[in-house]
């Protein structure tokens, strides 16, 4: 019988996204599902606008969510150190991609999350992101070549691909086209595996038959 699937976005310089991890991949246990992990590789001058054009306000707002991080990584034993700068984090992601094409998934997803966070890793390097990768068993020639061949254009695809489904942020989690957005939200998404139906009435008549 084929597992329901979860898709999960993540981004390695998302601080929510790092102490959700450990959670997302116990649901494979807790709800017998399987994980499909993309990258969701978020364009921080976008939304947050330039560092010279922020207000005393989103400051604020910023280092509250970098204390609010640390408190979940804590309570897992996680070393949070926070980012020394803005990163494009599309190699990072792009590794991804390539890992999981070579069964090298998980490894690749745990040390990246786990060095970057302990300022032993710049995910904006392809150097270090292809050292990761021959680190754990993989070719960073061939992780290379991929970078400057497919790599862009299949990466923009699913980030094209996921805002359809509605997806602005990580994490990010999809079941049955209904979108969860954040860690605290896990607990609904278990809920909602255990019992799809209850959708109609968490989202109105739109969702009724």
């Amino acid at each position: 019988m084929e597992k329901p699937k979860v898709r999960i976005y993540t981004d390695y310089k998302s601080p929510y996204a790092y102490v959700a991890n450990k959670r997302l991949f116990e649901l494979e246990n807790i709800c017998g599902v399987e994980l499909e992990w993309l990258p969701y590789t978020l364009r921080i001058p976008e939304f947050m606008g330039t560092v010279e054009g922020r207000t005393p306000h989103f400051w604020r707002k910023v280092r509250y969510s970098y204390m609010d991080a640390r408190r979940f990584a804590n309570a897992q034993g996680l070393t949070m150190k926070g980012p020394r700068r803005i990163y494009d984090a599309f190699y990072s992601s792009a590794g991804m991609l390539f890992a999981q094409r070579h069964g090298l998934f998980r490894p690749y997803h745990d040390t990246v999350f786990q060095r970057f966070w302990n300022h032993e890793l710049e995910i904006d390097e392809l150097s270090e992101i292809a050292g990761v990768i021959a680190a754990i068993g993989g070719s960073a020639d061939a992780f290379e070549a991929y970078v400057n061949g497919p790599a862009r254009a299949e990466h923009d695809r699913i980030i094209d691909e996921a805002e359809a489904l509605g997806v602005f942020g990580v994490p990010s989690m999809v079941f049955n086209g209904e979108l969860f957005w954040g860690g605290d939200r896990i607990d609904l998404l278990i809920e909602r595996i255990r019992n799809p139906g209850s959708i109609a009435l968490a989202l109105g008549s739109r969702h009724r038959t």
